[in-house]
């Protein structure tokens, strides 16, 4: 395997990729910042955005930490110019982390043509700088991988999920910062997880995050288990839980973390998507995409996403590894899939073979790899109202 090269940032962070991020600011500028992005879909140029005009500090801190990622090299801001977003205090933030940035505001441009026009310039200028950029050695210690798992079926637990825990153990003995996620399907599984903390205060915190979930839930009228869950053969959100927290693999925990937190070292960490406080904004995530892009914000170089039924999303940003966890499937839709866990379950490759493969894959990614939803042209991109409260010492008693 080639050595592992990165993108140096101000920071001293390293990105596994060199991408333009064209942000809107509001839904009413997503159209022109959809536009100016287009001639480069296939170039390093994505984006994202947040679509609502009342303001929300969640939102405002998720989008500073995904403009700053390592894996982006240059951001264009694009305002309609009278939403509530603070878009002068994301420019300053970019700004200082050493990143080339603009603001562009379509009321004061003159409007949809002229708005693309001036975008396209912006980004076709910084877009020839970044491909000039040369990379730098990159070691295993300073990745950071998230997990996700979406479209789970009876296979996912037993497959998917657990080949992808192998994965972390490896990343993690190696020095990487691995996070998994998320609360409301780890319902059941809080005193296992506690067990594993570094500190007991640690496990405290791990079990008020899940009972946090579970009255969120319980408000709602709502849990994680959708009718496409039961189709696929599972029967309960406990076996549900089950599958999910095996992609934890068997580290100790070193911490929890809540969106838009960085891993401050290596270790397995427990990401808290569960808003604090009152339901006030509905569901706590509206799809698969909106985990991911949480993760993203906590600085994840790659998201692997393990599914049974089938998924094809990709994201924005960093690149999504799909590892397959049903057989059938894997035949159904090679085509999106990174990894054919299901040879588990035929016998034709064991846990450590799988695990060892994405871990394989994951590095091959920081030395010149591509995931199947990247060369497919997947980009998406979810963000939404959340309110969180700073996470306290006993959550990274490692830092």
């Amino acid at each position: 395997m080639s050595a592992l090269r990165g993108y140096l940032r101000s920071d001293g962070r390293k990105g596994i990729r060199n991408t333009v991020a064209v942000a809107y600011l509001v839904e009413c500028a997503h159209h022109v910042a959809r536009e100016i992005a287009l001639p480069w879909r296939e170039d390093g140029v994505h984006v994202i955005g947040f679509p609502g005009c009342y303001p929300n500090s969640y939102a405002e801190t998720m989008l500073e930490r995904l403009c700053t990622h390592p894996n982006v090299g240059a951001v264009l801001l694009v305002s309609l110019g009278c939403e509530s977003f603070n878009k002068y205090a994301l420019e300053r933030a970019v700004r200082a982390s050493g990143r080339p940035v603009k603001t562009l505001v379509i009321q004061g441009t003159g409007g949809t043509r002229a708005s693309i026009a001036e975008g396209r310039s912006w980004v076709e200028s910084q877009r020839l700088s970044l491909d000039d950029q040369e990379t730098v050695p990159m070691a295993i210690s300073e990745l950071v991988v998230g997990t996700v798992c979406g479209g789970s079926d009876g296979t996912s637990g037993i497959t998917g999920n657990p080949a992808a825990g192998r994965a972390f153990d490896l990343l993690i003995a190696e020095g990487a910062a691995c996070i998994f996620e998320e609360t409301g399907e780890l319902i059941g599984c809080e005193h296992i997880m506690a067990a594993r903390a570094l500190t007991p205060e640690l496990g405290l915190e791990l079990e008020r995050a899940v009972a946090k979930a579970a009255r969120y839930y319980a408000t709602l009228g709502y849990g994680s288990f959708a009718a496409g869950n039961a189709e696929g053969g599972l029967s309960t959100i406990e076996e549900k839980s089950m599958g999910a927290y095996a992609k934890s693999g068997a580290s100790p925990i070193s911490g929890l973390l809540k969106p838009g937190d960085i891993p401050p070292r290596g270790g397995l960490y427990l990401l808290d998507v569960v808003p604090d406080g009152e339901v006030r904004f509905g569901f706590p995530n509206i799809n698969d995409n909106a985990e991911i892009a949480e993760l993203i914000a906590c600085g994840a170089h790659c998201v692997l996403f393990v599914t049974g039924r089938g998924s094809v999303v990709g994201s924005a940003i960093s690149p999504v590894v799909k590892i397959c966890a049903n057989p059938e499937t894997y035949r159904r839709m090679a085509d999106d899939m990174d990894v054919d866990a299901g040879r588990i379950l035929e016998g034709r490759a064991s846990l450590d073979d799988v695990g060892r493969e994405i871990r394989d894959l994951v590095l091959g990614l920081a030395s010149g790899g591509a995931t199947r939803s990247e060369t497919l042209g997947h980009q998406e991109f979810v963000l939404t109202y959340k309110s969180f409260e700073p996470i306290g010492p006993a959550c990274l008693p490692a830092a």
